[in-house]
């Protein structure tokens, strides 16, 4: 599969994989700013943004779909940054293939299993019958009873595009994507352990990571070390984008220092 991207700089390659329902789109600033240490590679996984849709949807297979992306830009090697849904991917990409990936940087997501927490926002998205609202703004106002905080409608949203005939439609594949969402809540808990660095980032306002999680992730990524954004929940590039950026390119840049 031949995943959309967006591309930012010149230097040692950096893969950027968005969360559930978000896209490249989304990490379009701080990919700029990243782009003045590094060649960034922002994609958009299967089903989501501009990437081609499929039935099919799964860890292993979006880690393959990394694998080809690698392969196609004749990239060895890139450290590799996923936030939620994306850290699972790269997660389950570092395990698979070790050697192509220098450093690993997740954000807010554990390997373990998760509750299905996003099904009234799938109910509150299959609801809207998009071709009859003439602006987003209509749209917002009928996803404020489902979806009260403003800025998670206006993420949500951000999926929203026209179609051939002027109409409103999802770039997103929805239904592929509600329909592959047990899968997507799945544990990555199999394969031998990642023997590169690893740093995962959780908001201090967000569940994702839990003490409890350090175990299982130190199971699997020996070398992991962790960090705390005391003000960020689960977006965590978002809420505190400077502790971010300051934590992404400390850690990806020791690997020019150690070389």
């Amino acid at each position: 599969m031949q995943l959309n991207f967006q591309t930012f700089g010149t230097g040692f390659p950096l893969l950027i994989l968005h969360g559930l329902f978000g896209s490249s789109d989304n990490w379009h600033t701080i990919s700029r700013r990243l782009g003045r240490e590094f060649q960034v590679f922002a994609v958009d996984l299967r089903n989501h943004g501009r990437s081609p849709h499929s039935v099919i949807m799964d860890y292993e297979v979006m880690a393959g779909d990394i694998t080809e992306f690698l392969q196609a830009h004749h990239l060895p090697q890139a450290h590799v940054l996923g936030h939620s849904l994306g850290g699972k991917v790269a997660m389950r990409f570092a395990l698979r293939h070790p050697g192509q990936v220098a450093r690993l940087i997740v954000a807010d997501m554990a390997p373990r299993a998760y509750p299905p927490s996003h099904l009234p926002i799938f109910d509150a998205l299959r609801s809207l019958d998009l071709a009859s609202f003439h602006n987003r703004n209509e749209m917002d106002a009928a996803l404020v009873s489902a979806i009260p905080e403003p800025s998670v409608r206006q993420f949500l949203l951000k999926n929203v595009t026209r179609t051939d005939t002027g109409a409103f439609g999802w770039k997103l594949n929805l239904p592929a994507i509600e329909a592959n969402y047990p899968k997507l809540l799945q544990a990555i808990d199999d394969g031998a352990p990642f023997p590169g660095p690893a740093l995962f980032i959780r908001g201090g306002q967000s569940d994702y990571i839990q003490d409890a999680d350090h175990a299982s992730i130190l199971r699997l990524f020996p070398q992991a070390s962790f960090k705390t954004l005391p003000n960020a929940g689960h977006w965590v590039h978002a809420e505190a984008p400077e502790e971010f950026f300051q934590l992404v390119t400390g850690f990806f840049k020791i690997s020019h220092r150690d070389a």
